[in-house]
């Protein structure tokens, strides 16, 4: 890992009506819209999804991160996460953030050492570490 601070950069550029570019160097284009709820197509990613999108990635590459550490062995991760965007004094923003994690493990592994683990990573996830919302991690461990 390289070391801290490590800086991201990101452009987007629209017309007056339309969808939104974004664009990162030597990454491909995401296309975007406002979602349904903001009267968008609701066919396009929206930078409330992306958020989302982004709690899920970095919850399952932070579970990586910390099964690698404690030596937990694991053969699947789905993750779904649900925002909740509401208004507080006068401010739209998350309030709510639900991780849903189902972990498969082979069978023999210690199944408090891997939902231990889920708990440690959505602690580490520094995208969630970023949000003022409330956050739940609803998990469940399998063997498979």
């Amino acid at each position: 890992m390289h070391p801290y601070p490590h800086l991201y950069t990101v452009q987007a550029s629209a017309e007056a009506t339309g969808n939104v570019a974004v664009n990162s160097a030597g990454l491909p284009t995401l296309m975007t819209a406002p979602p349904v709820e903001f009267d968008g197509p609701g066919d396009l990613w929206s930078p409330e999804t992306q958020l989302c999108a982004a709690v899920a990635s970095c919850f399952i590459l932070s579970f990586r991160a910390v099964a690698r550490a404690g030596n937990v062995p694991w053969t699947s991760l789905a993750c779904s996460v649900e925002g909740t965007l509401n208004r507080v004094e006068g401010r739209t923003r998350f309030t709510h953030v639900v991780v849903r994690a189902a972990l498969v493990v082979p069978a023999g592994t210690d199944e408090g050492k891997a939902r231990k683990a889920l708990e440690r990573s959505e602690h580490a996830c520094l995208i969630s570490n970023s949000l003022v919302a409330e956050r739940v991690l609803e998990a469940t461990v399998a063997v498979g």
